[in-house]
């Protein structure tokens, strides 16, 4: 029968096979979180205290990180880890989306700073690992971004001067490599300038105690020049550094 001769909507796709892995390539990053102790971490440094979605956290942020990387942008889209038998390779048990979301909504503010720590100590580990720079020179890119979101509920999410509802978070990012150094989620009105100063001073103190002994370099676009606050660094050692972070 030619291709042609089908109808598109009369195709169903169904894993017939109980070793039939979907999104296999999460396999790399399941891991490498093993190996760095992802999931320990989070149990050791995340606290919700009395919360509702106090229990089991490390399985849930799990769920909820390679959720992300199957291209996830919602809490129902970790259903797609239940195709197959992801699990398997994952290396962990999975979480339901309702679940994932009582879990994500017990999160305050101090919450977030203890996941901080929890990928602070994520990098130290990788870094010593080998993934690091060691003594060589180093850049830092820093920049806003945004993020957009349509629930009209969502607390910070506004219209700020991109006309897009949303966030505009800080991120610094080690040139050349794509690392995540350090995030920061701010709302949609802040401008790229907002919080920069202690944001650096944390970025710089995290690749400084992750390992990182080499001379830095911080690169940053003109958005971050609009108002005077760039001050000095103690303990930098780089006119770069001192100049701007």
């Amino acid at each position: 029968m030619p291709p042609f001769a089908h109808s598109l909507d009369r195709i169903g796709v169904a894993f017939d096979d109980d070793h039939a892995v979907a999104n296999a390539g999460l396999l790399r990053p399941a891991t490498l979180a093993q190996r760095l102790g992802l999931r320990a971490l989070v149990d050791q440094h995340l606290d919700l205290g009395t919360a509702p979605g106090r229990a089991n956290v490390g399985l849930k942020a799990m769920t909820v990180v390679a959720a992300m990387l199957a291209g996830g942008d919602s809490i129902d889209d970790a259903e797609v880890l239940r195709a197959g038998a992801t699990q398997a390779v994952l290396g962990h048990q999975l979480r339901a989306p309702s679940t994932l979301g009582t879990f994500l909504r017990s999160f305050t503010y101090g919450h977030v700073r203890q996941l901080d720590a929890v990928s602070r100590m994520a990098l130290q580990r990788a870094w010593a690992a080998g993934a690091g720079p060691g003594g060589a020179p180093m850049t830092m890119d820093v920049d806003s971004t945004i993020c957009q979101v349509y629930g009209p509920a969502k607390q910070g999410a506004v219209f700020g001067y991109t006309r897009v509802r949303g966030y505009h978070p800080l991120l610094a990012t080690r040139a050349g490599h794509g690392d995540v150094l350090h995030a920061r989620l701010r709302g949609g009105r802040a401008n790229s300038v907002r919080g920069a100063a202690s944001f650096l001073r944390e970025a710089f103190a995290r690749v400084r105690g992750a390992g990182a002994s080499g001379p830095p370099t911080l690169r940053a676009d003109s958005g971050f020049t609009a108002t005077p606050w760039c001050g000095p660094v103690a303990g930098q050692g780089s006119r770069s550094a001192s100049r701007c972070g």
